[in-house]
């Protein structure tokens, strides 16, 4: 395998993880680029979810280092990844269903405006920023008041992923993000991933939709029992060696 590029925007070397006698990665080395759709592929059990947790820091390796932008182990917890730029849109979305498209995407964040000792949350300037957040990204939703728990699923993973860059984040990493999806509704969120590569977003595909991620992705990592099986440039490979190198006939 070839060495990390020093532009790399995030990176692991020789990362390994055991719960007890469970090796759940070894010697793992990985990394994406800035920019880029960087997708990670592989069967059921091959170590994926277990990798993302560790580069999210949900996990803290058995033995390995991290580096973000060049600085070597940047954070230690979910909450200092999300700091330095990193964030997560999981399967579940972790949106508030009876709060408004608005509210979701400041959750945690809330703009504020303060009289004295007293704290109040600024619902116009909220407001006006979640309507700039959907515009940049081109997403289409009846109204910012409108609750989470009337829009589709499609608009769902829209919502989440805009309030995963409105956040600022550098690097957006998506676990299956079409996987409960209609065909149109995955057409739109492949289109959302576009416009994040435009935006200089740096994206990490979880998909075990091959076609997909030839189609979106730069860059395809693929996972077998814990170990990386192999990397390729998605322009120089076909599903039908995705598959082989998924399975280990390559």
């Amino acid at each position: 395998m070839s060495k990390c590029p020093p532009d790399a925007i995030l990176s692991c070397d020789g990362l390994s993880k055991s719960f007890g006698a469970i090796q759940a990665l070894s010697d793992v080395s990985f990394w994406a680029l800035p920019g880029e759709v960087t997708a990670l592929i592989g069967d059921n059990g091959a170590g994926k979810s277990t990798l993302v947790r560790c580069l999210v820091g949900v996990y803290e390796p058995t033995t390995g280092t991290l580096s973000m932008a060049g600085k070597a182990n940047p954070y230690s917890t979910p909450d200092e990844a999300r700091n330095a730029g990193i964030e997560t849109v999981h399967q579940n979305l972790a949106l508030i269903d009876e709060l408004t498209v608005a509210q979701n995407l400041y959750l945690n964040r809330e703009i504020v405006w303060r009289l004295g000792p007293f704290r109040f949350l600024n619902h116009r300037a909220m407001r006006h920023g979640a309507e700039a957040m959907l515009s940049r990204l081109s997403i289409n939703v009846p109204s910012v008041h409108q609750r989470v728990r009337r829009l589709s699923g499609g608009q769902r993973q829209a919502i989440s992923i805009c309030r995963a860059v409105g956040a600022g984040a550098k690097i957006v990493i998506m676990d299956e993000p079409t996987a409960a999806l209609g065909v149109q509704e995955t057409a739109n969120v492949e289109g959302l991933i576009r416009k994040l590569k435009e935006e200089k977003v740096s994206v990490i595909l979880v998909s075990h939709n091959f076609d997909q991620v030839l189609r979106l992705a730069d860059q395809v990592w693929v996972m077998r029992a814990g170990k990386v099986a192999g990397t390729v440039r998605a322009a120089e490979t076909t599903g039908e060696h995705l598959v082989a190198l998924v399975t280990g006939a390559a």
